[in-house]
């Protein structure tokens, strides 16, 4: 298995103020897969997804990609293979300002030595037109077209979105779906996404349900839709 989550557990706060937020994790992902993360706020998708991006830490337990895991690597180690390895996407676009669309994809470039291709990159996000304007004069949908891009140029194994459509309209939020979809399959890179959105979970391979902080349901859809099917 390509993406291993082994009795994941944290706490955060102290003594009586102690709140264990994941009590013991076991997820398994195939390599190439859409796992949607499910769950009311406050039952530990976005800890989790925050500790497979090492972002933060496991109190106990461990995550291993590709059969290597998280917690044998010292910071430095953790850094060039957060670097290497994974691509995150969240509800806030933060893009650099000051840099045209264009230069905050080339961002994400940088941090590659196999980055993607990036005019064929922009061309998927149907930013071609728009590579020389700065942040501030794209709309917000086209603002998470370009975090997207900037996530995927280093070209991830591993693309952690965490309410990538939270922040956007009904028709702009299945639009960056449907983008996500063709990233995944024509990449073939591994996406879990949290999300709060029900629906979400009609065109994903995997759905995992967590409640407080336990995982409540984890099935494989059968009957997948596409996003462009999608309705809420």
């Amino acid at each position: 298995m390509f993406l291993e989550i082994h009795q994941i557990r944290k706490s955060f706060g102290e003594m009586e103020n102690r709140v264990e937020v994941l009590k013991g994790i076991d997820l398994s992902i195939e390599k190439g897969d859409f796992c949607v993360l499910l769950g009311p706020s406050g039952s530990g998708k976005s800890t989790l997804l925050n500790i497979v991006g090492g972002i933060d830490s496991a109190d106990e337990g461990y995550v291993s990609i590709d059969n290597e895991k998280m917690r044998d690597m010292n910071e430095k180690k953790l850094t060039l293979y957060r670097r290497k390895h994974l691509g995150y996407i969240f509800q806030m676009y933060n893009l650099i300002p000051n840099l045209t669309i264009r230069e905050n994809i080339e961002v994400g470039e940088y941090l590659s030595d196999d980055p993607l291709d990036i005019d064929e990159m922009l061309e998927t996000l149907d930013l071609t037109s728009h590579q020389h304007k700065l942040p501030n004069q794209i709309s917000g949908g086209q603002q998470q077209r370009t975090a997207i891009g900037r996530a995927l140029i280093k070209n991830p194994d591993i693309l952690l979105c965490d309410e990538p459509t939270g922040a956007l309209d009904y028709n702009t939020s299945k639009d960056i779906l449907a983008l996500i979809e063709t990233v995944n399959q024509k990449y073939k890179n591994t996406v879990v996404m949290v999300t709060h959105n029900d629906a979400i979970k009609e065109m994903a391979d995997q759905v995992v349900r967590l409640k407080d902080g336990m995982i409540r349901e984890n099935y494989r859809n059968v009957h997948k839709l596409s996003a462009r099917e999608l309705e809420w």
